[in-house]
């Protein structure tokens, strides 16, 4: 299989970059570093696995660390999006994610996911929950209860859910004519500015946004959860369908989920077993305070590893 791109690699020393065909002509890529038991790590918008370099070397010296970026995003395939946005469900973003774990030789793993990626995280758990042990969520809450409970205050704080749904080509057309941009914009405007991010990992956010296809992956997978993704939510609640393993939820203080929402009390609305906390940072917790991070992540991972 070719490698993806190395203009990642100086932000993660000794993971190796790999790039897995999932479905015919469409790859994901990835980066794999560490040993010992698999861990998928997701990330969000409009960002890479890159949100991970502050993390991915100290959870590399406990588990086989596979960051890879989502379909629509960083170095990953970005195919034109269908009439009802169905090949950029969660759904099958997801599976995207299983058969890439599958392909590596991982039939069950621990996940790790921001943001979008979470979005995808929950959906990979809910449809194949025999392949996830434990889920850890940073910063949503479920898809379906965001847009339910939508306020004045989530639509003008989260105004780029409402934006990258519009019809193509107009969102994608606005975002391709200053990708940088667009990125410094949506990301510098959260609680934390554009401080948190290493300057290369904001390069690496820019020149991904910037290749050709992103734009519209990108609002494919926004088209998506405004649609496909709740009618799959609604099917769920109307089965009494629930996560039965372990989920860590956290969330940033500082952040919009905070304030609009009880992510705690929307998690245990569909799963068995929940905790979590906010943590005293903003929506990229990767990033704002790793180290924080890795204190909640690690031990609920080792949990009955032992």
């Amino acid at each position: 299989m070719d490698a993806a791109p190395e203009t990642a690699a100086p932000l993660f020393p000794g993971f190796k970059p790999r790039t897995v065909e999932v479905e015919p002509g469409l790859q994901i890529a990835a980066r794999i570093g560490g040993a010992g038991p698999p861990l998928l790590l997701l990330h969000g918008h409009p960002q890479t696995h890159a949100i991970w370099h502050r993390v991915a070397p100290a959870l590399a010296e406990h588990f086989t660390v596979v960051a890879a970026d989502l379909r629509g995003y960083g170095d990953s395939c970005k195919p034109a999006g269908t009439a009802d946005h169905a090949n950029y469900a969660k759904r099958r973003m997801a599976l995207d994610q299983l058969t890439l774990m599958q392909q590596l030789g991982f039939a069950r793993f621990d996940v790790l996911a921001h943001d979008r990626g979470a979005r995808v995280a929950h959906r990979l758990a809910m449809d194949h929950a025999a392949a996830v042990r434990r889920l850890v969520l940073l910063d949503i809450a479920p898809t379906l209860a965001m847009y339910e409970q939508t306020s004045e205050a989530f639509a003008r704080a989260y105004w780029h859910w409402f934006f990258l749904i519009q019809p193509a080509p107009l969102p994608e057309r606005l975002i391709e004519a200053d990708p940088a941009a667009y990125v410094r914009d949506v990301m510098g405007r959260r609680s934390a500015g554009l401080a948190p991010f290493d300057r290369r990992a904001l390069a690496e956010y820019q020149r991904c946004l910037a290749l050709p296809g992103a734009a519209h992956g990108l609002c494919e997978d926004y088209r998506a959860s405004a649609g496909i993704d709740l009618g799959h939510e609604r099917a769920d609640r109307a089965a009494g369908r629930r996560l039965q393993m372990p989920l860590l939820a956290l969330w940033g203080a500082d952040g919009v989920v905070q304030r609009c929402f009880d992510p705690l009390a929307e998690w245990r609305k569909l799963a068995s077993d929940v905790r979590g906390q906010a943590l005293p940072c903003g929506h990229y917790i990767a990033e704002e305070a790793p180290d924080l991070l890795l204190a909640q992540v690690l031990p609920f991972l080792a949990n009955g590893r032992r």
